[in-house]
């Protein structure tokens, strides 16, 4: 089987290019071995291949296409109380496919469901669909090996909740301040634009001389009215070019994760968020009896933070070599010291998995903290902001008027 790879080398260099293997599992630790980062990892498309009536109905490819997250937590969900029950996979399939309405989900199920009846396990059907994350795939196929499948579409579902949850904190912290921006841009663009305008005319008529403060903000009143389209433009070109930096530049990817995590307020919530995710990941992964190392790469592949990740990696590098993780943690100021102390008390005793588990507690009280305190402290922040900005503005419109009483006064003298 060929897949298309992502990866950065040891010189901090993005890679892309194909790699045949006979699975994912392999791929990956194929290109570890080279000393590759692997960013993502996909199957190749065959070319060759025709589209089929099945894929035409959906209007593209369904083994490429994800599913909304709520839509896997409800599959996960269902699958794990009907495998409590004693249902089997196949008639639990089918009565899944019956109740589905989502025609991309239905066709994902139609085929895995077939490939059940011809001998094929639930994990190797579910690899062959991007809409399961690899580490589900993962823990289900470990549930097949154990025997235990209803304990893994639990952990499953378990996850997929928790990630859900801790993203939709993440979203509404940091949508929040946003929308306090985009507002301070509104205020100001229908000040210079619409508002000042009007007091141009007046101060002309009388012919009073302008403040120097008055003529910087009339003249970039003008300027946003005459040049507007000259900002958006430059607004645009800096945002394409900061995008394709952050995808075409290794480097410059790296150094703008390192930079967000010292940004105040917010830093400290990329950083706990990713931890939360490495540990409640790494303790489902370890509980269900995938190998540490496994188990490790695919909790690090799904952390967003290109510099949280590299250091996962360097953990991970220095493992490989026999290094107990405590201490190949202990050598990046990124892990917490609470952090390091729980895994090694987690490695001494047999309770790694737990110790992993109450960390993921820690850090995702610690994010929910974090992104409250943000919000609270935007509000009077960006109040004060607007406030500032409003009164420089109207300060600006007020003090030509008392040149205007002067004027007036002396003509009238």
């Amino acid at each position: 089987m060929k897949y298309k790879y992502t990866a950065i080398n040891q010189k901090n260099q993005k890679k892309t290019g194909f790699l045949d293997a006979p699975t994912e599992n392999e791929a990956l630790n194929s290109l570890r071995n080279k000393g590759l980062v692997v960013q993502e990892l996909v199957e190749a498309p065959n070319s060759d291949a025709p589209t089929s009536i099945m894929q035409m109905e959906i209007g593209g490819d369904y083994h490429k296409q994800k599913i909304k997250p709520k839509k896997l937590l409800m599959f996960l969900n269902q699958m794990a109380l009907m495998m409590k029950a004693g249902i089997n996979l196949s008639l639990a399939m089918e009565i899944m496919i019956t109740t589905e309405k989502d025609k991309t989900m239905k066709k994902i199920m139609t085929e895995m469901n077939q490939d059940l009846y011809n001998g094929i396990t639930m994990s190797q059907s579910m690899r062959k669909f991007k809409s399961f994350p690899s580490i589900i795939v993962s823990i289900v196929e470990a549930g097949e090996a154990n025997g235990r499948l209803d304990t893994a579409f639990e952990q499953c579902a378990l996850i997929t909740k928790k990630d859900i949850a801790l993203k939709g904190k993440l979203k509404s912290a940091f949508m929040y301040p946003i929308f306090l921006i985009v507002l301070i841009i509104v205020v100001v663009i229908v000040l210079c634009c619409f508002v000042l305008p009007t007091f141009t005319g007046v101060y002309d008529s009388f012919g009073a001389d302008l403040p120097g403060l008055t003529k910087v903000v009339m003249g970039f009143s003008d300027f946003l009215i005459g040049y507007w389209w000259l900002l958006l433009l430059i607004v645009l070109a800096i945002t394409v070019a900061f995008i394709l930096l952050k995808k075409n530049s290794a480097e410059f990817a790296m150094k703008f994760a390192q930079f967000q995590m010292k940004i105040p307020l917010i830093g400290p919530i990329i950083r706990q968020s990713s931890l939360a995710r490495f540990c409640r990941l790494m303790s489902t992964l370890t509980d269900a009896g995938i190998p540490i190392h496994r188990a490790m790469a695919l909790s690090r592949d799904t952390v967003s933070n290109l510099f949280v990740r590299a250091r996962i990696t360097d953990v991970i590098n220095d493992v490989q070599i026999g290094v107990p993780i405590n201490e190949a943690m202990k050598k990046h100021p990124v892990f917490d010291a609470i952090l390091v102390s729980m895994i090694r008390v987690g490695e001494e005793s047999g309770m790694l998995g737990d110790s992993l588990y109450k960390m993921a507690e820690l850090f995702e009280s610690q994010t929910e903290e974090s992104t409250q305190r943000l919000t609270d402290m935007m509000t009077p922040i960006m109040t004060v902001v607007i406030g500032v900005i409003v009164g420089f503005l109207v300060v600006s419109i007020i003090l030509p008027m008392f040149g205007m009483y002067d004027v007036i006064g002396t003509s009238q003298s």
